[in-house]
């Protein structure tokens, strides 16, 4: 992982010219990627050529002329930036049944009892680990990352690779390694952490990952999210939503299920070719980028941000200072919900998390420290 380094202000900036790829008005300080990322200037022209040619003029043909294989495709442009070879990534439906699809098939026709969970995970992979439990009659047990205490009763780990109150980075090979040291599986969730540093899922040996593509991936609200399933796993993955899209043979319409041998078998349903090929034209920004770039300027640029606002009064910053962080800065202050509203009718735009927690999501590609000074610079002001 790249360390941290020193950050000059006026030093060169390998990514600057990306910037010029998004939709962004000058006047607004845009620290909210980390929740839905700014939309790059093709989105738009894409979208209208899918409405008004692929689907206007050419109707149904579409399908067979590039919508159907969409999912695999774009899966594959998402896997570069994770580390993981062509052929096991899918995108398809939503973080929340992803991750359903990914601990189901990781608990299917286990001998072992419980379930961990990450203590302090997003609500909703608690909420859909627990379905799964019920589902499954195995116990849940939450754990902080530090004290996973994992056994040979331990299914399956399911873990967020950035926490997404404090961008606190976990260690993903070692605690992958720690969760095979016991002979159980591990999930990661990487919608924190998709598009903000270099991921090695197939040189770690995850075993299955799920994240979504409407932050640091700039995919537009509610696109599609994706599943990372690996090559020598596929056989083996038995999802519990036997949709008709993930059969072999789809159109044969025949009333047996027979998964597709590869990663297709995690589709369940029709693709939304719109927010699909919305995101298919989003990553077109990563197609020139190098993910040591924007891990390093992301480092730098939080870096910078929390040098400026620490010591501000009643400020207390949560975000790991060291090199184990992701790219946003959460601070902790009791009237954080007034800051950000006054923070926003200033055009700095970032969120809150009840019940005192400020979060600035700095995306590498378009954000820049000038914004990150400005930012601080008007916090200062209102405190």
């Amino acid at each position: 992982m790249t360390g941290p380094i020193a950050h000059d202000p006026l030093a060169h900036d390998p990514l600057a010219h990306v910037r010029d790829l998004f939709d962004l008005d000058d006047d607004v300080v845009y620290l909210d990627g980390n929740s839905l990322g700014a939309p790059p200037k093709a989105v738009a022209g894409r979208v209208r050529d899918v409405v008004e040619q692929q689907w206007g003029r050419r109707l149904i043909r579409s399908w067979s002329e590039g919508w159907w294989e969409a999912p695999e495709r774009v899966g594959n442009r998402i896997g570069r930036l994770v580390g993981a070879a062509p052929g096991q990534v899918v995108v398809a439906d939503s973080t929340s049944v992803n991750l359903f699809k990914a601990l189901m098939a990781a608990v299917r026709n286990t001998d072992r009892s419980e379930i961990v969970v990450d203590a302090g995970t997003f609500p909703t992979d608690g909420y859909i680990a627990r379905s799964v439990a019920e589902l499954t009659g195995l116990a849940l047990r939450p754990a902080p990352p530090e004290e996973l205490d994992l056994r040979d009763t331990t299914a399956v780990v399911l873990l967020n690779h950035v926490d997404y109150r404090t961008g606190r980075l976990l260690d993903m090979a070692a605690l992958t390694r720690q969760a095979h040291e016991v002979g159980a599986k591990v999930v990661w969730d990487l919608c924190h952490s998709a598009g903000v540093l270099p991921i090695e899922l197939d040189a770690l040996e995850v075993d299955l990952a799920v994240g979504c593509t409407y932050k640091f991936l700039n995919g537009g609200p509610g696109s599609p999210a994706f599943l990372y399933v690996p090559r020598n796993a596929q056989h083996a993955f038995e999802q519990p939503l036997t949709g008709w899209t993930g059969h072999e043979v789809p159109f044969a319409m025949s009333a047996e299920y027979t998964p597709d041998p590869g990663v297709s078998r995690a589709r369940v349903g029709t693709p939304d070719i719109l927010s699909m090929l919305a995101l298919d034209a989003a990553l077109d920004v990563w197609d020139d980028v190098s993910l040591a770039d924007v891990r390093a300027k992301g480092l730098a640029l939080t870096g910078h941000f929390m040098r400026l606002v620490e010591g501000l009064p009643g400020i207390g910053v949560l975000t790991p200072s060291d090199e184990w962080r992701g790219h946003q800065v959460s601070l902790r202050h009791p009237d954080a919900r007034r800051l950000v509203e006054e923070l926003a009718e200033r055009q700095v735009l970032g969120d809150h998390r009840p019940p005192d927690v400020l979060r600035f999501g700095f995306a590498p590609l378009y954000n820049t420290f000038d914004e990150a000074e400005r930012a601080a610079a008007i916090l200062k002001e209102l405190l």
